[in-house]
């Protein structure tokens, strides 16, 4: 299981895998389309997946660490679009992670947290071998 290449982009929609860099921007395939398209550093921002992390109240988790526990977990997951309210994330996400810093983490990172697992479930990202957890 791994996040590994995996790439979210500012102002686009979806998932990317890297492809390969260059010195001035990334060169990445859409997960939904296979597209294979360059983006420029001076227009876009960069989040690679395996870099991202919850903060908690005394550390921060890895967001593969919180798949898992998502994936695990027999709750039922709520729907992240635009018209779900915020507070219905949140209870979700305090069933998943009891301990995370509510001064931190925001209705925003959640929904973005659901919407990557969904795109990763989707893309077959976690269905791997759990020998490296």
């Amino acid at each position: 299981m791994s996040l590994k290449n995996i790439v979210a982009v500012s102002g686009e929609q979806g998932l990317f895998r890297l492809v390969s860099n260059k010195n001035n921007g990334l060169i990445l395939s859409n997960l939904d389309t296979d597209k294979v398209q360059f983006f420029s550093m001076r227009t876009y921002q960069f989040t690679p997946l395996e870099t991202v992390g919850i903060y908690t109240m005394t550390d921060t988790i890895e967001l593969i660490d919180i798949f898992i526990k998502m994936r695990d977990s027999g709750n039922e997951m709520p729907e992240a679009t635009n018209k779900t309210k915020n507070s219905i994330l949140m209870d979700y996400f305090e069933t998943i992670l009891p301990d995370y810093d509510r001064d931190k983490v925001h209705g925003g990172d959640v929904k973005k947290v659901l919407k990557w697992y969904h795109k990763a479930i989707e893309h077959n990202l976690l269905l791997e071998n759990d020998e490296e957890e």
